[in-house]
């Protein structure tokens, strides 16, 4: 099949989501540093979703979808999504799964970047690597590039970081979110011009 015309460059909507409820939670302080270079960045625009505001009251899966209307219509809406997450017991948040098991259709054929947060020296290597499967069931297309922040009591304790590990965390994060708005434009272009077809 012959392609006509390049994929198109304007800026891509990707919502952001905090994957734990938990408080004292260290990966709020890695969503907001992501955040905080994506507003550098004229690529893409984010949206900020924490697990703590969804309402996961009274029913489970695909029916709390209508509980929780601007989580799915960001993601109708969106190019792919951007996940922060921390490692719990070599594992995921049972809030971010049940966030995202709100959800099917709305995710296929979009792009995902992964985050991982920890105490220790992986950065939530685990948590990242249980993911990816989940991920897959989703129709999610998983970028190659992943940020670990790792040994985050530390990292985050005195509520700033020193000018080394800014300077590092920025570079991985914009690697990570140059692959993500790749991936989500040429998915973009896949939706609209293939699936008409």
């Amino acid at each position: 099949m012959r392609i006509k015309g390049g994929v198109p460059k304007q800026p891509v909507f990707i919502p952001l989501l905090l994957g734990t409820t938990r408080e004292g939670r260290l990966s709020e302080c890695a969503a907001k540093f992501v955040l905080e270079v994506i507003s550098k960045r004229n690529d893409l625009t984010a949206e900020f979703f924490d697990v703590r505001d969804f309402d996961f009251g009274g029913s489970e899966g695909r029916s709390m979808k209508n509980k929780n209307p601007q989580w799915r219509d960001a993601m109708l809406r969106a190019d792919g999504l951007l996940i922060v997450t921390p490692e719990y017991n070599r594992g995921y948040p049972g809030s971010l799964k049940m966030a995202l098991d709100m959800l099917l259709d709305e995710y296929d054929h979009k792009a995902v970047g992964l985050m991982g947060v920890s105490d220790g020296p992986m950065g939530g290597a685990r948590v990242i690597e249980g993911l990816l499967p989940v991920m897959r069931i989703f129709g999610l297309a998983v970028s190659g590039y992943t940020v670990y922040f790792s040994n985050a009591d530390t990292l985050f304790a005195t509520g700033a970081m020193t000018a080394g590990e800014v300077e590092r965390y920025t570079k991985s994060v914009n690697r990570l979110l140059d692959d993500v708005v790749f991936l989500a434009r040429s998915l973009r272009w896949g939706r609209e011009q293939l699936q008409s077809t």
